[in-house]
């Protein structure tokens, strides 16, 4: 598996082809998953083949935002399994990889230990300092797209998201769980 080839192909693609309102969901969406998961696949112990494997989900994605907001997780396996077997990557490690990437679509679903790391990395920032300012950007983006009207609607959705997620990784639950728990508290006031 090239792993270090497959993520230079899919962040070139992303820059070039994402739409520009997608102030979340941009390339540095894509880069800060990739280092959540490099950090949580290290805490959960899993062995380097399965690390690459996750690696290569957390790459994929959102590659699916290039054509599309809903359903953007199928159009991301489309673009996986077309792309990797360039890259080495072997039909049943592409299932897999798609697997992860299905886990993500909300309310996110993992069966497996790899699926529950991506997942924890997608949604990473719900616990980091970091929060608002990419909770924002968020917003910003699904405002654009008239997908949310103001800020006190974004907040009503945010506090229910933040309240229904939970991390499923011990190292996300020790690591995140509690600022996720301050946040909510915050989000709560500006309602």
């Amino acid at each position: 598996m090239q792993l270090k080839q497959a993520g230079n192909f899919i962040l070139n693609k992303l820059q070039k082809e994402l739409p520009a309102h997608l102030l979340y969901h941009g390339i540095n969406h894509t880069t800060d998953v990739y280092r959540a998961t490099e950090r949580i696949a290290k805490g959960e112990g899993i062995s380097s083949y399965e690390q690459k494997l996750v690696l290569a989900a957390a790459l994929f994605h959102d590659a699916g935002f290039i054509k599309k907001r809903d359903g953007h997780e199928l159009e991301s396996c489309v673009i996986a399994r077309r792309y990797l077997p360039a890259y080495n990557y072997q039909p049943a490690e592409i299932e897999l990889i798609c697997g992860m990437i299905m886990a993500t679509k909300i309310p996110q679903s993992p069966h497996t230990r790899l699926e529950e790391i991506l997942c924890d990395a997608d949604l990473d920032y719900l616990g980091r300092d970091d929060f608002f300012l990419l909770s924002n950007t968020l917003y910003l983006e699904l405002h654009a797209e008239c997908l949310v009207k103001n800020e006190k609607e974004w907040n009503m959705q945010q506090e229910d998201f933040m309240e229904n997620h939970r991390y499923f990784t011990a190292t996300s639950v020790k690591l995140r769980q509690p600022k996720k728990e301050q946040y909510i508290r915050l989000v709560k006031s500006k309602i």
